[in-house]
């Protein structure tokens, strides 16, 4: 979803989450994520780590941004963009 049409209190499904769209929500069920609520706690380098591995494929960076943006929103951070993250990434 849209980080501008986030809504805190409507988080019913991962898609509901910032950046989230099918394809991402489909990556977060394929590591046992299927509420927005199971993020919290959870470390975004594991999680990317993790889909490597388990899709055998070295995953685009910008997934592992998404990732940071969601666990960071579920800490209580404000939602922003994917791309916000990418710099402290590199």
């Amino acid at each position: 979803m849209n980080p501008n049409k986030v809504d805190r209190t409507r988080l019913a499904t991962l898609t509901d989450l910032p950046n989230v769209g099918p394809a991402i929500a489909e990556d977060l069920r394929l590591l046992g994520i299927h509420q927005p609520s199971q993020l919290l706690g959870q470390d975004p380098i594991q999680m990317y780590r993790r889909l490597c591995e388990k899709t055998g494929l070295r995953q685009d960076p910008c997934v592992l941004d998404v990732f940071v943006s969601v666990t960071r929103f579920m800490a209580g951070e404000e939602a922003r963009p994917w791309w916000a993250y990418t710099r402290e990434r590199k």
